[in-house]
């Protein structure tokens, strides 16, 4: 599912204290109430939307941009106060607020994560919750959100921490671009409120840019980028500094009632009108921010009718008050939930239930942590101990992750040592009458099954979405006479183990030129997630020919049809044979593979759920019963179709283990190990294809 955003703010105000964001006291005069309903609808929003209408909904944008509206008003009010930016004060502030909720979360995390996640998912949930702590997810996630082959993992029940990742980030640069503005000042002779301003709106200016290229050209990437996403901080902080010169208070109550409804509304109909997922950070994250600077703008109405009489009211402003905790909590409840029930999706009951549970755990996460700041706040040195106080709470969440991502690397490292002697894990060679011996564990295990991958899909031979250019891969012996190449998307690349073992023991010479959900196409490409056009591809199919054409392997190995887990017949490879004819024009022979059974649910659940005989895939739920490649006419006389299925596939199922090895590490893609014990029938069948 799309990577949800998370809220908050950070500072949270408490009835006696003024919040670090800047917003006072509600018996002070000039109390916003009504950003703390604000809060409230947007981070009732972001748990609705995920827990039962798996999307997002743009809350997180409202939420980036109150950051960026209270912390900008804060550090400025304090600077033309005191003349400096106060960095240590600012930095316990957030240390007292922050730690203590995320820590008490990321605690729970893990002794959930022990109790109802599959081991396979522990060694990236254990990575995640330190990148969490660390304020660095928003990248661990862009890194592999792009991955194509990272499609189809179980959410983490930390992935919501990235929005907070770049709030801390912005926590850090905020402060020291004042900083900078402070001293241009003194320069220049203005006011540091003047240069401020000119700076964030440069910001705005230069994000907001980016961020429509990036969103255009790379969005997986930019939904978590820190630079796609400083506009929405900007926009907050341009608007603290416009309402602080110019009281909105003098707009007509009559519009300022139409601009607070119109911004509610247009925030609540956001996600349900917008696909948050696919659009965002660009100029469509207008949409919610622009929704929110209504609402700040239209202030307190004093009307009746107003939509702060709303947002206003008590129960709003108390679930605004504990916004940053609930957030925390709604998630990982929410994975938890999918993951001991085996379901995809919570039901109306179950959601409701998830619901209630992260409201009482926020209200005593809340409660607890206001505690913890009021004992740091009561000491004789309080930015001392607020800093002690941070560190005592992330610190052994820190270490008791680490620690087991160390274990977990020490059972893999001696699991691997066990598995050293080939004759007991034939893999694909028991279906041909080598026996595995019974009793042994499988390899590799599901916890490392993830890692289980080929050479190409980590040295960057494979090229990842949006390249268009070719990268072309030389292994096995490169004076060989005989040169294969190795062309198409992953389920090409997931032969390649099979494909080097046999030309290093054959002699031959491999080349590969392999992309990312892309096959050897014609033209009229789609991304095989969305659907929607992906020309990328086209492009990258096109520059393939040239290079092959000035190759001229003896064969063109590709994947001839495609599977699809949804329950759609197998087909041949659309656009495949016009490319076919191009290559026969060319005198070069095409090996056409047939593509291999997916399985309709993840790996994890087969042996989380619903174990290893029920997760034997029937083998025609994904392939045709009879390949689709015969009695098709028109495929031209150069192309030789391979069915390997029966290698995966035995007695009309498709198990889950063969020969003691794991088959596959996703729902479509074979382990390493399994795909290397297929090297002597791809050897075999390329031979007699060719006639070597």
């Amino acid at each position: 599912m799309p990577m949800p955003p998370s809220p908050e703010t950070l500072e949270r105000p408490t009835p006696s204290k003024a919040s670090a964001g800047g917003a006072p006291p509600r018996a002070r005069a000039g109390h916003r109430p009504e950003i703390q309903g604000l809060r409230a609808v947007a981070v009732l929003l972001v748990a609705v939307y995920h827990i039962w209408l798996g999307r997002v909904s743009g809350g997180v944008d409202v939420f980036l941009m109150l950051t960026g509206f209270l912390i900008t008003g804060s550090l400025l009010r304090t600077v033309e106060r005191k003349g400096r930016v106060e960095f240590l004060a600012f930095a316990a502030r957030l240390a007292r607020r922050l730690f203590p909720p995320a820590a008490i979360v990321l605690a729970g995390v893990l002794a959930g994560t022990l109790l109802w996640l599959p081991q396979d998912r522990w060694q990236g949930t254990l990575a995640e919750v330190i990148a969490s702590a660390a304020y660095y997810e928003n990248w661990r996630l862009a890194t592999t959100a792009v991955d194509y082959l990272a499609g189809g993992d179980g959410a983490s029940p930390v992935q919501h921490f990235w929005s907070l990742a770049i709030q801390g980030q912005f926590y850090l640069l905020w402060p020291l671009l004042l900083a900078v503005a402070t001293i241009v000042a003194v320069r220049v002779r203005r006011s540091p409120r003047a240069v401020f301003t000119g700076m964030l709106g440069l910001v705005f200016a230069g994000s907001l840019l980016y961020s429509v290229v990036r969103t255009a050209t790379e969005q997986r990437w930019a939904y978590f980028d820190t630079g796609a996403r400083l506009w929405e901080l900007a926009l907050g902080g341009l608007v603290a500094l416009a309402l602080a010169r110019w009281d909105s208070a003098r707009l007509p109550r009559p519009l300022r009632v139409v601009l607070g409804w119109g911004g509610l509304v247009a925030l609540v109909a956001c996600g349900l009108l917008l696909q948050v997922s696919t659009v965002f950070p660009g100029y469509a994250a207008l949409w919610p921010t622009g929704a929110a600077v209504l609402i700040i703008v239209a202030g307190t109405t004093g009307s009746r009718f107003g939509a702060d009489r709303l947002l206003s009211t008590r129960p709003l402003t108390y679930v605004g008050d504990i916004s940053y905790a609930l957030y925390l909590w709604h998630w990982p409840l929410f994975i938890f939930y999918l993951a001991a029930s085996g379901r995809s999706t919570a039901s109306l009951a179950a959601g409701s239930v998830i619901l209630a549970a992260s409201f009482l755990l926020a209200v005593g996460t809340t409660w607890l942590s206001d505690r913890s700041v009021g004992w740091a706040s009561g000491r004789r040195s309080p930015r001392a101990w607020s800093f002690a106080l941070g560190l005592a709470c992330l610190a052994p969440v820190v270490m008791a992750a680490g620690g087991g991502t160390a274990y977990l690397d020490e059972q893999a490292r001696r699991r691997e040592a066990q598995a050293a002697d080939p004759a007991n894990y034939p893999g694909a060679a028991a279906l041909t009458g080598a026996p595995a011996p019974p009793g042994l564990p499988f390899r590799p295990d599901l916890r490392d099954a993830k890692q289980d991958r080929s050479l190409i899909e980590g040295n960057g031979c494979l090229a990842p979405y949006k390249a268009s250019a070719v990268r072309v891969c030389e292994y096995g012996h490169r004076g060989s006479r005989r040169t294969l190449a190795l062309v198409g998307n992953s389920h090409a690349a997931h032969w390649f183990p099979a494909l080097h073992k046999a030309a290093e023991n054959a002699g031959w010479r491999l080349v590969t030129m392999v992309k990312a959900g892309c096959a050897l196409t014609a033209g009229g490409a789609r991304y095989p997630d969305t659907g929607q056009p992906y020309p990328e591809c086209d492009a990258w199919s096109r520059n393939v020919m040239t290079e092959v054409r000035a190759l001229r392997p003896d064969f063109v190995i590709t994947i001839g049809t495609r599977t699809d887990p949804s329950g759609r017949p197998e087909e041949l490879e659309r656009g495949g044979v016009p490319r076919w004819r191009q290559l026969r024009a060319a005198r070069i022979r095409v090996l056409a593979i047939r593509d291999t059974p997916r399985l309709t649910v993840p790996p994890s659940q087969c042996f989380g759920h619903l174990g290893l005989e029920a997760c034997a895939e029937v083998r025609y739920r994904s392939l045709a019963k009879v390949s689709p490649h015969r009695g098709r006419r028109g495929i031209p006389a150069n192309v030789r179709f391979v069915d390997l299925s029966r290698y995966v596939c035995a007695a009309g199922r498709c198990p889950m283990v063969i020969g003691n090895v794991l088959v596959v590490r996703d729902r479509g893609h074979f382990t390493e190990t399994y795909a290397r014990t297929l090297a002597p029938m791809v050897e075999r069948e390329i031979r007699r294809a060719a006639g070597w």
